[in-house]
């Protein structure tokens, strides 16, 4: 235990820190719940995310074997290379709980049409068309479920952080603290006791005194 003074006003200090440990400690633990609460939501919506973007790669995957074999490597690859394009992802960010989490949102659709691509309708296949609206939607898969993704992340790490900052005053502070109130209280009780046998003293004396006069 760290050097207390066994006074009064040590004592009020001591229990006003008890009060305001208990009060952040419950601000704490209403913090962490309402995360929890957005924790799960989130969860939820990654896992269907997920498995939309897990289908949606599949169908990409498969409509690239296809036109790979029918068509061939050359026409797939002169197809890619005609149709490259960025993707632009703006990030802002809200605050859930005082947190602040980040947003990615795209600021275009990644989803094109046919005369949108870069190459000549003409003299692609509908299966290279298709290939490319697959992997489209994909992508579009992609900056939504990373979005979710880093939402999720976000939100994990400060329900950590609040729950040991919630452990650190409730198996730490708080017991501290209690301990050091129960010290002074019980050396002020100590020392109010044998105050009060040395008053007893002194009185039986100054008793005796006036027995021996009279």
């Amino acid at each position: 235990m760290e050097e207390v003074r066994p006074t009064r006003s040590e004592l009020l200090e001591r229990r006003t820190q008890m009060q305001l440990a208990r009060q952040g400690m419950d601000l704490l633990k209403r913090k962490r719940d309402a995360l929890l609460v957005e924790f799960m939501d989130t969860v939820d919506e990654t896992m269907r995310l997920a498995r939309e973007l897990e289908s949606n790669t599949a169908e990409a995957q498969y409509a690239l074997t296809i036109a790979r074999a029918v068509d061939g490597l050359v026409a797939v690859h002169s197809a890619a290379m005609a149709s490259r394009g960025a993707i632009t992802v703006e990030v802002s960010g809200i605050k859930i709980m005082g947190v602040p989490v980040p947003v990615l949102t795209k600021a275009d659709s990644t989803i094109r049409g046919p005369l949108a691509r870069g190459y000549s309708v003409v003299g692609i296949s509908s299966r290279v068309d298709h290939t490319a609206e697959r992997f489209e939607v994909m992508l579009e898969g992609v900056v939504e479920y990373a979005g979710r993704e880093t939402r999720l992340r976000r939100v994990g790490e400060e329900i950590q952080k609040t729950s040991r900052r919630v452990n650190a005053l409730e198996q730490v502070t708080l017991p501290t603290l209690s301990e050091q109130v129960n010290y002074i209280r019980q050396t002020l009780d100590e020392r109010a006791r044998e105050d009060l046998f040395r008053l007893k003293k002194v009185k039986k004396k100054i008793e005796r005194k006036k027995s021996a006069r009279n």
